[in-house]
């Protein structure tokens, strides 16, 4: 059966930390597919262990659409430790609401791209959240990705490389619910 491309026909899963044994295949071979031209960069080699990272830990949340039962996109985080919200340190003054998910990773296959399915895994992922802000990062050599989560709310509050062979990213915040 030939994929119908329309986001608005995905079906939209919901999973979490307890479900990683399930779904932790879907999400290499989802990333895979969509970072298939740098996949000679040893950073995103590892994202296996970021995977089992952010899975591991208990209040992990991921959303993946699927098309009949292929997996096509997903997105995942998970809550901030209170007080350690990193994010702050770009900004000079920090909202009174702090509360923040960390939105660690959003991939989408090449075929599903410039569909809508990156907006609709992210505000699947996103909605109804207990948390007043979402945080991301955003690699900066991307603009048209930062400039598609500007559109959804987020803003730009600084930069951060987060690992010594990591990209720079732009640190991106919003609060919640999406706009």
């Amino acid at each position: 059966m030939e994929a119908s491309l329309n986001a608005a026909e995905l079906d939209v899963r919901h999973f979490t930390h307890d479900d990683l044994p399930q779904i932790r295949q879907a999400l290499i071979d989802i990333h895979a597919d969509a970072y298939a031209d740098a996949m000679d960069d040893e950073f995103n080699q590892r994202f296996p262990w970021f995977v089992d990272h952010w899975g591991g830990n208990p209040g992990f949340a991921c959303v993946i659409a699927y098309d009949g039962e292929e997996p096509v996109a997903f997105a995942y985080g998970a809550p901030a430790v209170e007080g350690r919200e990193w994010w702050r340190e770009h900004l000079e003054e920090a909202p009174k609401k702090s509360r923040t998910f960390s939105y660690s990773e959003l991939a989408v296959r090449t075929k599903w791209r410039k569909t809508g399915t990156a907006e609709l895994v992210t505000r699947a992922l996103l909605e109804g959240r207990d948390e007043d802000l979402a945080v991301l990062l955003v690699d900066l050599e991307h603009p048209r990705v930062q400039a598609l989560y500007a559109e959804w709310g987020f803003r730009k509050v600084g930069d951060r490389q987060p690992f010594a062979d990591s990209p720079v990213y732009a640190v991106m915040l919003a609060e919640l619910p999406l706009s």
